[in-house]
């Protein structure tokens, strides 16, 4: 019987050469996202992190910047998604928060995220 069990979650992707699809809203021909190593994307989300919560800046905000998922549009908001819908390190991730937890860095094949869980 498969679990009922949903979480409400915002993200922060940056990709960079090895995620799977090299394109976003923001680099529609990946030259950026093809030039970035995994560990500049890490580092740039870890600072976004800091400054999140540190309260210098906010969650919607830095995602609708900089994040390469499309979600950026609604300042990374995925909506309620239950298991088996995301790749597994993010639903991993997603369902370990409390409610206004942001996770550490989260490698995924699309790309590293942040993710804020917030229901």
């Amino acid at each position: 019987m498969a679990s009922q069990e949903q979480v409400k979650a915002s993200h922060i992707l940056i990709k960079h050469e090895g995620s799977r699809r090299k394109a976003s809203w923001k680099d529609p021909d990946g030259r950026v996202i093809s030039a970035t190593t995994r560990e500049e994307a890490a580092t740039q989300l870890a600072d976004f992190r800091e400054k999140i919560v540190s309260g210098q800046a906010q969650f919607d905000e830095i995602a609708s910047r900089y994040s390469d998922c499309s979600s950026a549009k609604r300042g990374g908001d995925l909506g309620r998604f239950g298991r088996g819908q995301m790749q597994k390190p993010f639903e991993e991730a997603a369902f370990s928060l409390g409610v206004g937890e942001v996770s550490g860095i989260v490698d995924t094949d699309s790309g590293v995220h942040i993710i804020k869980r917030t229901a």
